[in-house]
């Protein structure tokens, strides 16, 4: 049977190359995929068109998914990381306050299927910094 997964591209970068021969476009896609369950995973996918890096995102979210633990709609515990130039503080929120984030930290708690968190990201504006730094907090989070 095959779980039905939520995927949200985060962030679209063209890249392009400089060869003999002219310039060479391609894409890299930043997927966050998860079960809305408590299963998570996030993707990098780089190919010549954006179709086939989302395609690759998400194969690779998928085949990287991690258990995030829940207590009932929210986080059991305050976890504060800092990943490179990125810190991120996430806090446990009362049921009904909804997901209190910026996009990197909501695209991440939305696919793992948190409904109450608030979220604060400090130090990066930069998205793929944002999402793993993100997905290293869920990492430690201890149920």
């Amino acid at each position: 049977m095959e779980e039905e997964f939520s995927e949200k591209v985060v962030q679209v970068n063209r890249v392009s190359k400089k060869t003999k021969g002219g310039r060479k476009m391609s894409f890299s896609v930043l997927t966050v995929v998860g079960n809305r369950q408590g299963k998570v995973g996030v993707g990098l996918g780089k190919a010549a068109s954006v179709a086939d890096a989302v395609k690759k995102g998400v194969n690779y979210a998928k085949k990287h998914l991690f258990a995030v633990p829940l207590k009932g709609t929210t986080i059991p515990h305050e976890v504060l990381i800092r990943l490179g130039a990125a810190k991120i503080i996430l806090r446990p929120a009362p049921p009904g306050s909804g997901i209190i984030a910026g996009k990197a930290v909501r695209a991440v708690a939305e696919a793992a299927g948190i409904r109450d968190i608030s979220a604060k990201i400090l130090g990066s504006e930069n998205q793929m910094s944002n999402v793993y730094a993100a997905m290293e907090a869920f990492k430690r989070l201890k149920a």
